[in-house]
């Protein structure tokens, strides 16, 4: 088990432009995802994208088998590996909803997000995904995704007297789960 290091806001390597995977099915690929799953399970993560440990690639993860204890009342994201993720928004209907950041450890926004969005990429293999999803999957795939662009959720926050430290906001969340 290998758990990576979470880059962290101010860090500019979060700010940066991902480039896109051009080599599939290949050794560095498959330990890359495994890192970052071992990484995302061991923060409690809802999802993982490869820029945050340091990794210039258009690469995410998300998505696990039991409740996540970071967003307890969530309901259950299918466990996913996306490269080169292309969203297309199905309509204008945007939903705000609380959202946390492994790289943004201790703090949670209101962030509006499109309700519901078709995602395209490849998995790990190369092999094509194509999927919809809305509310709370949906709102995972762009949160992750934001990091390909090089944006932290506090870049879309329209309303800054909703953002504040978890342990405040959220008192019910054990803090050291929200890290």
């Amino acid at each position: 088990m290998t758990v990576r290091e979470i880059l962290k806001m101010g860090d500019p390597r979060l700010l940066r432009v991902a480039q896109p995977v051009t080599r599939f099915d290949s050794d560095e690929i498959h330990q890359l995802v495994t890192d970052m799953f071992d990484t995302m399970r061991a923060a409690n993560g809802a999802g993982l994208a490869a820029p945050q440990i340091g990794v210039d690639l258009q690469l995410v993860i998300f998505g696990t088998d039991a409740p996540n204890p970071r967003y307890p009342e969530a309901p259950l994201v299918p466990r996913t590996v996306l490269l080169n993720p292309v969203i297309t928004p199905l309509g204008d209907e945007e939903e705000e909803g609380w959202e946390g950041c492994l790289s943004v450890p201790g703090l949670r926004g209101v962030v509006p997000r499109f309700r519901r969005i078709r995602y395209a990429g490849f998995d790990q293999y190369g092999d094509a995904i194509e999927r919809e999803a809305e509310g709370f999957h949906a709102r995972v795939v762009q949160h992750e995704c934001d990091h390909l662009a090089g944006k932290l959720y506090p870049m879309r926050m329209r309303d800054f007297s909703r953002f504040g430290f978890t342990d405040v906001l959220f008192p019910d969340i054990d803090p050291g789960q929200d890290d």
